[in-house]
């Protein structure tokens, strides 16, 4: 599996004063992922929890809806100048009955790791063929829950910590309590491994859950969350106009600008409880 992590030679700056050291950068490469061997996606991201991503691309994008459509994942051929493998090519084999990503949907793209799949693919995906509304779950959460997850978030981040450049996502119960987080210099990257946890482990829809960002609300974020049928999205920072819209029309509730007991809540606010 490639390295998540690696270390350079930098000069650090200080005022008057430079010295030079050895830095630890996370590592950023490519993941191509093909579906029944023809290419669908690549994206640029953090090695680690591949499988995970696939699967929680697949389901965001539209093309599965649980586990039980996906027969097999491997890693495809693809040596370094070592002769290693890169594990940088992921074929999915649908299950027998599950029809290939279709036309409108099927593209070979390129993506970077700060921005997310997005267009009409993407919002037909969600209004056409969201399985897993978030509109009928009927889950809440205190306020004082929620002030507490951006620390339990930061706190978690193993790899950030000695990296500082990770997005981190995590899905949390409406009591607090950590299911799993994933990291990835990718936001949506690191979403699509939380997803592709929850579709392993059966939890597909993700109903009584919460799911918690490190960055912004994006609509590629909100997207994933409604196809996952996750009911809460919280997010550090803000949400833009169009992620406000979708939460808006999928019934999911959208926390913004969460820092401690301070929050800004956008859609379908009963869910959040005070006093």
């Amino acid at each position: 599996m490639g390295r998540i992590t690696t270390r350079r030679s930098i000069v650090r700056v200080r005022g008057p004063n430079s010295t030079t050291r050895p830095d630890t950068l996370v590592v950023e490469e490519p993941l191509e992922i093909r579906v029944g061997g023809s290419p669908l996606a690549v994206t640029m991201r953090t090695p680690g929890h591949d499988v995970e991503l696939a699967h929680g691309f697949l389901l965001t994008e539209g093309v599965i809806s649980s586990v039980d459509d996906v027969a097999s994942a491997r890693y495809c051929d693809g040596v370094d100048d070592n002769g290693l493998n890169t594990y940088n090519v992921l074929d999915i084999t649908l299950t027998v009955g599950i029809p290939p990503p279709q036309s409108g949907v099927e593209r070979n793209f390129y993506t970077t790791s700060s921005c997310g799949v997005c267009g009409k693919a993407s919002l037909d995906a969600v209004r056409l063929a969201t399985v897993h509304s978030p509109a009928e779950d009927t889950t809440t959460v205190h306020v004082d829950v929620l002030a507490t997850l951006p620390d339990r978030l930061r706190q978690s981040q193993k790899v950030f910590h000695s990296t500082g450049g990770l997005h981190a996502a995590a899905l949390f119960d409406q009591y607090g309590q950590l299911l799993v987080l994933r990291e990835d210099i990718g936001r949506h990257n690191a979403v699509d491994k939380v997803v592709g946890w929850a579709i392993a482990q059966h939890r597909i829809p993700c109903r009584g859950s919460i799911l918690m960002v490190s960055g912004r609300a994006s609509f590629e974020l909100a997207q994933k969350a409604a196809m996952a049928g996750i009911p809460i999205l919280a997010a550090v920072s803000a949400p833009s106009s169009l992620a406000v819209d979708l939460a808006d029309e999928t019934g999911l509730t959208l926390v913004g600008f969460l820092r401690g007991q301070n929050m800004n809540l956008y859609t379908h606010t009963h869910r959040v409880m005070q006093g």
